[in-house]
């Protein structure tokens, strides 16, 4: 037997915080009633990405992989080259887990 959600609670709010809740609710890609539900509950509510950020995601994964290709072609000829072009990967990398979150 399915048990849904059948109770209704209600609260007021001024119109300012209805359209900042419509708002959140709508950059996470949720209802109002479950990113309220979340919130209250102290459940994570994640942002959904836009088209935008996801471009500049993947480009930042294109230049990391290609700073990487780079150090591995300098590893023999240039140890120092190699080092730098492999710290600028890592911090492309601590940049694009930025974005997972």
């Amino acid at each position: 037997m399915f048990r849904g959600k059948s109770d209704l609670i209600k609260f007021r709010c001024s119109l300012y915080e209805k359209k900042l809740l419509n708002i959140k609710a709508a950059s996470a890609g949720l209802t109002l009633s479950e990113y309220i539900r979340r919130a209250v509950l102290e459940r994570e509510i994640t942002e959904r990405l836009s088209e935008e950020h996801i471009e500049l995601y993947k480009m930042m994964l294109q230049y990391h992989n290609n700073f990487k290709a780079i150090g591995n072609m300098y590893r023999k000829r240039d140890p120092n080259l190699t080092t730098s072009v492999y710290a600028l990967a890592n911090e492309i990398k601590l940049h694009l887990k930025k974005f997972q979150r």
